[in-house]
């Protein structure tokens, strides 16, 4: 048992102390007082990087969004993070002409690196982060006579870079997938994904022309490890670039090797895919990713037209049941009705009841 000089001293111990009285048992523990350290967000950024972000071109934009606030903030040290530094450098990158969903990026990152530092006990308080509102804008995506063109020039420039393009808009997978690819993942008709951004695997079957496309030509030496493995990311895009600006698409800067995929997505919605499916085949974590193509599918739309065309007093008075948009399976109510009606046409007429008053 400590002494009380011990505890006037406050001497750091983990044992417990008991004082006793004639009702109560009070038991006290003495902990180590923690000092309280302040850290820039780079050093915490130092500290865990590689404890929450895996190597590859998104800890690359992580590294980059983490060092540009940290610019903001002058490297201010700090132990709290309060809201009101929050808002400030929300505001900055605002006036910086950084979009909502740009920010949004920037904040994510923040978030998952302040949230882990405050579970080690390096900050002690955090904001409130709230998600900015992010307009849907336009989906590029390319016509079968731009995707000829532009996979023409590609072709003349590099053979497996051909092959990894015509894989991209057929399988509608990131560049990362489709580089990460070894042999094992491909089986008979289809290929697995198993390196994802969300985490999760997932198995396509595969059009005729990628089944093509990953057949190596013959070659001496050592066969590589998967069928895109001799190219980076870098050597594709430096060949996609030239390529996209010899056919007149230079100056569009949505036309990036991820446009194979909204066109892989789009081609999917436009031919009667179903949303769910397309979700199933883009490997979209959640539905509001896969629902920005959902306004292609136009087909169940055509109907409207014909109706609109038509003068007022041409237009067929048909029921429920003859309606373009009506469901094929028959509601509850309706087949009621039709019972009703059915049963009381074959029904005879009742005989009139006689009132007791007649003679």
């Amino acid at each position: 048992m400590m002494t009380n000089e011990a505890i006037q001293e406050g001497y750091p111990s983990d044992q417990f102390s008991t004082f006793s009285s004639q009702n109560s048992k009070i038991n006290y523990t003495y902990n180590k007082i923690r000092e309280v350290k302040s850290y820039r967000v780079g050093e915490l950024f130092s500290a865990y990087r590689d404890i929450l972000w895996d190597d590859g071109r998104h800890k690359y934009n992580v590294s980059s969004f983490i060092g540009e606030i940290d610019e903001i903030l002058l490297g201010e040290r700090f132990s709290a993070f309060d809201q009101s530094t929050l808002d400030n450098l929300i505001g900055t990158l605002r006036q910086r002409g950084n979009s909502n969903a740009t920010i949004n990026r920037k904040m994510a990152a923040l978030s998952k690196l302040l949230r882990k530092a405050y579970k080690m006990g390096d900050i002690h308080s955090l904001p409130e982060f709230r998600r900015q509102k992010e307009r849907a804008g336009r989906i590029r995506f390319l016509e079968r006579e731009e995707e000829a063109r532009l996979f023409a020039a590609i072709k003349s420039r590099s053979e497996d870079a051909y092959r990894l393009s015509v894989f991209l808009v057929d399988t509608g997978c990131r560049l990362g997938e489709a580089l990460g690819l070894i042999w094992n993942d491909i089986q008979e008709h289809r290929v697995s994904f198993w390196i994802t951004k969300s985490g999760r695997s997932r198995t396509i079957p595969m059009t005729e022309r990628v089944k093509e496309v990953i057949k190596l030509p013959p070659a001496e030496g050592r066969r590589p490890k998967g069928p895109f493995t001799q190219l980076s990311q870098a050597q594709f895009r430096a060949i996609w670039n030239d390529a996209k600006a010899e056919v007149g698409l230079g100056a569009d800067d949505q036309v990036v090797p991820h446009i194979l995929r909204h066109t892989c997505a789009s081609r999917l919605v436009q031919g009667g895919i179903d949303i769910r499916r397309v979700q199933m085949w883009l490997g979209h974590q959640t539905l509001s990713m896969t629902m920005r193509y959902a306004h292609l599918a136009t087909n169940d739309l055509d109907g409207c037209v014909v109706v609109l065309e038509k003068p007022r007093g041409e237009q067929p008075a048909g029921n429920a049941e003859s309606s373009l948009f009506s469901s094929p399976v028959t509601t509850p109510s309706a087949k009621r009705k039709q019972t009703d009606e059915g049963a009381s046409a074959k029904a005879p007429p009742k005989a009139t009841r006689k009132s007791s008053k007649a003679k």
